[in-house]
């Protein structure tokens, strides 16, 4: 079977059962599991599929893949684009680190941080943090999320109002062609801009797979952000709106971020 019909039909394997593995199709087509990897990368790279762990499922515009897949997605990319950020982060400074496996990626390269103050609605980023002796922790409260362990709704946004902080490292679901930050949930939506509002700076750290993704509700847009890191190009029409708005685009390289 050609490459282009054996696409067009793990579509229809996905349309039909709402997920694809590698190991079931390499099965279905009697191929090598490097053949399916390299399918499932292609329709990934087309906004056909989005890839999670040992497979692909359909993207979403209304709900968000579980915690579990979207913390095994592009590792590497978000680890590279952690180890970037945390290079521009001071010792001695408090910061906000919010819901995503991005920011936990974060949280992560902090490690060696010295005298620093982290705010956080993200349990696993305290969790994380807990590590380093250095570092103090305050874990705002609100309505847990028990998917992913993160703290929503009013009462955390009126525990972050209480604050005012030198950074804001947030992530998103999905970003925009024009610049948009976007997420599904709206409770979380809430947050985010509150966040931002108590920050001196602010910084988004999203991987290049965000721009595969739609998501309905806004929290705001690059203009609002000193800085903008991911692991890939991007596109030139947004790279030249972030210079036009003031915002720093920094392309991690995962080779030379050890």
């Amino acid at each position: 079977m050609a490459q282009v019909e054996r696409l067009q039909d793990i579509q229809i394997i996905a349309r039909r059962d709402g997920r694809v593995s590698v190991e079931g199709l390499a099965k279905h087509f009697d191929v090598t599991l490097q053949t399916i990897r390299r399918d499932l990368s292609e329709l990934a790279e087309q906004g056909k599929l989005q890839r999670v762990h040992g497979g692909a499922i359909l993207p979403s515009t209304v709900a968000n893949i579980g915690y579990t897949d979207r913390r095994d997605l592009n590792e590497d990319g978000k680890a590279a684009i952690a180890r970037t950020v945390a290079r521009d982060i001071p010792n001695g400074c408090s910061l906000f680190l919010n819901i995503g496996t991005t920011t936990e990626a974060v949280a992560r390269a902090l490690s060696g941080h010295r005298d620093i103050m982290v705010l956080t609605n993200n349990l696993n980023v305290a969790n994380i943090l807990v590590d380093n002796p250095h570092c103090e922790i305050i874990v705002v409260g609100g309505l847990l999320r028990r998917a992913d362990g993160g703290l929503v709704g009013s009462v955390t946004t009126q525990a972050i109002q209480q604050f005012k902080f030198d950074l804001a490292v947030i992530s998103c679901s999905a970003l925009d062609e024009d610049g948009d930050m976007l997420d599904f949930d709206i409770q979380e939506v809430g947050v985010s801009q509150a966040i931002l509002a108590q920050s001196r700076r602010s910084v988004l750290v999203a991987d290049h797979s965000k721009f595969k993704r739609r998501a309905p509700a806004r929290i705001g847009s690059l203009a609002q952000m000193n800085s903008f890191y991911t692991d890939a190009p991007v596109p030139i029409a947004l790279t030249n709106a972030c210079k036009g708005w003031g915002t720093s685009v920094i392309v991690a390289d995962s080779e030379n971020a050890l």
